[in-house]
């Protein structure tokens, strides 16, 4: 996997509320990503969609591979009937 250093801005709401057409082309066409704030306290991301892209590819493997180990413990130790189950 690439590293590539990236640039976490801390904003509160209300100034990315008022300079929101700003962040989305930070966000959007340099690669930034955003972290907004509410009260001091970290509320949401706003990532490059590329990013989001990446992120959930990651999460598509890690459930792959996830549901190949289910699979191959099916396979060693056999599966158990919904009805013994209930």
């Amino acid at each position: 996997i690439m590293s590539r250093e990236v640039t976490m801005a801390i904003i509160p709401f209300t100034k990315a509320r008022a300079h929101f057409t700003d962040i989305v082309n930070e966000v959007a066409y340099g690669g930034e990503r955003m972290i907004l704030t509410r009260k001091g306290k970290k509320l949401v991301a706003i990532i490059p969609l590329d990013d989001l892209k990446a992120l959930e590819a990651l999460e598509n493997k890690i459930d792959l591979e996830d549901a190949q180990k289910v699979l191959a413990d099916v396979k060693k130790h056999g599966a158990v009937s919904w009805e013994v189950i209930k």
